[in-house]
Formats: structure tokens, C-alpha cells, sequence
């Protein structure tokens, strides 16, 4: 904290305020949250599904996740654009600020895991985040998904609290 000191007339006093050095947590969040960015495109003909928060999302499962971080009052991004080196730009379903570390957090979710090309697609993009420095365990959550198993609400809460609280 720093403490201002001034003169009043011939007399020198502390004013009555301290005025932080560096910015709160909470004030962080708020400027990150603030932050405006340009999302993936919706092609037409895809389903509109929006979540309680009022975003359109591309699946069920994407809604239960921002309907759950929407509930416990976590803030995220949905599809905030990332650059990654040998990839270009990715579109991670959800990206959070760590309270942690003040790094950006990225929250993939993998829907369709026993489709062949999607799964193949989904590991190389997986790849990609850790050419780039960003691990799963540390920068990046991953859930899967696929038609026998399906996005499980323990999980998406155990994930959440190791992560994101």
C-alpha cells in the first residue's frame, strides 16, 4: 500500500486515503471480464441452444458447463479466440482467469470422443495446447464424451474445485 502524503496550508498531513499499489483481485476479474473479444461464428442450420446466462452454445453438454460455472459464480469466456503457435487460433470452450497464478485457464470439452475423425481431431488440437507451454493438470481442463458415457456432474464439480475456486 502506498500513503499519500501532502501539505494543507503550512501543515503537513496523511490523507485520509491508501490507495493500493496493485490492483485487487476482484478488481483483475472485473477488467479481464471486461475485456471484449469476437467468438466463433454460428453457421446456419446448427441448433440454438442457450444457456441461463443468455449465451448460445453448441451443445448440451457445453450449456451444462456454463450453466454450472453461471450457478457457482465463475466467470468465464465462452470461445474467447487463442493463438497457438504450429495450430493458429483455437476457439477453447470456456477460458477462466486463475486467481492462483493471474494466467488464463482453458476448458476443453471433448463431445464426441468415439467418432474417429472428431477424436483424431481432438488429440491434435490437445497436442497443440502443449506445444504451446499450456498442460493439462495446470492451463488446461479437458471432459469427455461419448454416446455410452456422458458428461459426468461430479466431475465437471470435483474439476472446478481443484481449478477454478
Amino acid at each position: 500500500y502506498e500513503i499519500s502524503l501532502g501539505l494543507v496550508g503550512s501543515e503537513m498531513c496523511i490523507r485520509d486515503r491508501v490507495m493500493p499499489v496493485e490492483p485487487t483481485w476482484e478488481q483483475k476479474l472485473a477488467q479481464w471480464d471486461g475485456e471484449t473479444y469476437q467468438g466463433k461464428e454460428f453457421y446456419e442450420g446448427t441448433a440454438v441452444i442457450i444457456t441461463e446466462k443468455g449465451e448460445r452454445v453448441r451443445s448440451k453438454s457445453e450449456k451444462i458447463l456454463a450453466d454450472y460455472f453461471c450457478r457457482n459464480n465463475i466467470i468465464y469466456k465462452y470461445e474467447k479466440p487463442l493463438f497457438l503457435k504450429g495450430c493458429g487460433t483455437v476457439y477453447p470452450d470456456f477460458t477462466f482467469l486463475s486467481r492462483k497464478t493471474g494466467e488464463e485457464i482453458y476448458w476443453e470439452h471433448e463431445g464426441m470422443m468415439d467418432k474417429s475423425d472428431y477424436a483424431k481431431t481432438a488429440v491434435k488440437k490437445l497436442e497443440s495446447y502443449q506445444k504451446n507451454g499450456i498442460y493439462l493438470g495446470e492451463r488446461l481442463i479437458v471432459t469427455f464424451e461419448t454416446d455410452q458415457t456422458v458428461l459426468n456432474s461430479q466431475i465437471i464439480e470435483q474439476l472446478a474445485q481443484k481449478y477454478l475456486l
